[in-house]
C-alpha cells in the first residue's frame, strides 16, 4: 500500500469532502485496510487566478514537504491549480492528473459534447483535456460564468444553502440547454451543491473521480 500525499485547502470544505470520498471508496474491513494519507491543508496558497507564479512556487514547496513526510503518490483536489502540475511533479513523485482523469471518465458514456462547470482557469484545462479525448466542450454564457464564480465564492464562505443549490442546478441546466450530453463538475465546490439527481444528463464529479483513482493507485 502506498502513502497518498494531498495538496489541500483550495478550498478547505472541498478537501475534507474529498478525503471522505477516499475513505468511502476504499474497500476496507478495518482501520489497517485504509490508505495512509499525509496532507498539507493550506488555504494560504496564493490566488491561482491573480498570482499564478506565487501559487506555483507554493504548490511546489508543498509537494516537496509531502514527499519528505512520506508521500509516495500526490493528488490535489483543486482543478484550477492543475495549471501548476509541472511545479508539483518537480518533487519527483507521481502526480494524479485530476482534469485528465475526469475528462476520460466523462467520455465513457459516449457523449461527444460535454458541459463544464469550472472557473475560467479550470475551463481552459478542461478544454484541452476534452479535446485530447475527441470531445467538444460546452461553455456557460459570460453572464452564467460570472454567476458561477459568485456561487463558488459563496461556498468558500460557507454558504451551501437552498438558494446556492438552486443556482448550481440552473447553471447545469443551462449547459444541457446549450447541447451538453453530459456535465462535468470541474470545480471541487460543485459537488457540495449538486447531486447526480439534479442533472438530467450524466454528471461526472471530478472529486469523486480523483478519489477513485487515488484508491486504485495506492492499494
Amino acid at each position: 500500500m502506498k502513502t497518498l500525499g494531498v495538496l489541500g485547502g483550495m478550498g478547505p470544505a472541498a478537501t475534507v469532502a474529498f478525503l471522505a470520498r477516499v475513505q468511502a471508496l476504499t474497500p476496507a474491513k478495518g482501520d489497517e485496510d485504509h490508505i495512509r494519507v499525509v496532507m498539507d491543508m493550506n488555504p494560504q496558497v496564493p490566488n491561482r487566478h491573480t498570482q499564478p507564479e506565487a501559487a506555483g512556487r507554493t504548490l511546489g514547496e508543498m509537494a516537496v514537504r509531502l514527499r519528505e513526510a512520506g508521500a509516495e503518490v500526490l493528488a490535489m483536489p483543486c482543478n484550477t491549480a492543475h495549471a501548476h502540475a509541472a511545479a508539483i511533479r518537480a518533487a519527483g513523485l507521481p502526480f494524479i492528473d485530476m482534469v485528465a482523469e475526469t475528462a476520460k471518465a466523462a467520455k465513457t458514456g459516449g457523449a461527444t459534447r460535454i458541459g463544464v462547470l469550472a472557473t475560467p482557469g479550470g475551463e481552459a484545462l478542461y478544454a484541452k483535456a476534452l479535446a485530447a479525448e475527441g470531445v467538444e466542450m460546452v461553455r456557460l454564457s459570460e453572464a452564467d460564468r460570472a454567476r458561477f464564480m459568485t456561487v463558488v465564492f459563496g461556498v468558500k464562505a460557507g454558504d451551501v444553502g437552498l438558494e446556492q443549490r438552486a443556482a448550481m442546478r440552473e447553471l447545469a441546466a443551462a449547459l444541457v440547454a446549450a447541447g451538453a450530453q453530459g456535465v462535468i463538475g470541474g470545480c471541487t465546490e460543485v459537488p457540495l451543491l449538486l447531486d447526480t439527481d439534479d442533472v438530467v444528463v450524466p454528471l461526472t464529479d471530478s472529486a469523486e473521480v480523483l478519489a477513485r483513482v487515488c484508491v486504485e493507485a495506492c492499494l
